[in-house]
């Protein structure tokens, strides 16, 4: 169910350069069924911005009622939302879109999951899902530079990590795919957020193997109604050869649609 809530603000913090930690307590929480599903969150209380702002959910507690997001502030909404404070209230619409299959992955495979920048966030929730059924899991996170880097010590505490800045001032220099290449990694099942060229990298390697992608796309209506997030099928099998990001996906098999 999709619910719309003035949800309290329980923590909001910056952890990186133009990265913030929200963490936000109502009855969405109880509502969220996987790791990789979104929120919209409302940052003004007039008309500008006037649309939403879609942001990956990177962990929930259900026992408090809570989950946690984490953004970028870069344009004119996000960097509204994080002016917020503690015990402030946040507008949010969700949980939205299809998550990451946890189910995909047995006890005793192992998952390498791979994120990119602010795609990062929801692959935090699906380690520790995946922990919890006794799969093995391998991170490999990729930002620009180190002031960027957030969550690889959390990260680490599920399972081995390796960051990749693309200066080379924090973990290894390069792209996740350099590390992933030099570190000759073995896996299972291949879960993976971040920007297109990332995703596009991995299929190309990885095309025909058991995996999972999380698009990142401009969303309007965050619902399914305005087609501003609807991108082309590999096979054009779906309807006319398009599908909705927002509510067929986010996350989809790999190879299932054109990476563009």
């Amino acid at each position: 169910m999709i619910l719309q809530e003035q949800m309290r603000i329980l923590a909001h913090r910056n952890i990186a350069k133009d990265i913030f930690e929200m963490t936000l307590q109502g009855n969405i929480t109880k509502e969220i069924k996987g790791p990789g599903q979104f929120v919209h969150i409302r940052t003004s209380a007039g008309l500008d911005p006037l649309l939403r702002r879609p942001i990956s959910i990177a962990s929930v507690d259900t026992d408090e009622s809570c989950f946690t997001v984490i953004y970028r502030a870069e344009g004119k909404g996000t960097k509204l939302l994080s002016e917020k404070k503690p015990d402030d209230t946040a507008d949010v619409l969700g949980p939205l879109g299809n998550g990451f299959p946890a189910d995909a992955a047995a006890a005793g495979e192992t998952a390498l999951l791979v994120g990119g920048g602010i795609g990062v966030p929801p692959l935090y929730e699906l380690s520790k899902r995946l922990n919890e059924k006794g799969v093995r899991v391998k991170h490999v996170l990729g930002f620009e530079r180190a002031e960027k880097v957030f969550y690889s010590e959390q990260f680490s505490l599920l399972g081995e990590t390796h960051v990749a800045t693309v200066d080379g001032s924090f973990g290894t220099k390069g792209f996740v795919t350099d590390t992933i290449d030099r570190e000759n990694m073995e896996f299972d099942q291949l879960y993976a957020c971040g920007p297109i060229p990332m995703l596009k990298a991995l299929e190309e390697r990885f095309h025909g193997r058991r995996g999972y992608l999380s698009l990142e796309q401009r969303m309007g209506c965050g619902i399914g109604a305005c087609f501003a997030c609807v991108c082309h099928t590999a096979d054009g099998a779906e309807g006319r050869g398009y599908i909705k990001v927002c509510t067929d996906g986010p996350v989809f098999p790999i190879g299932k649609v054109v990476l563009a």
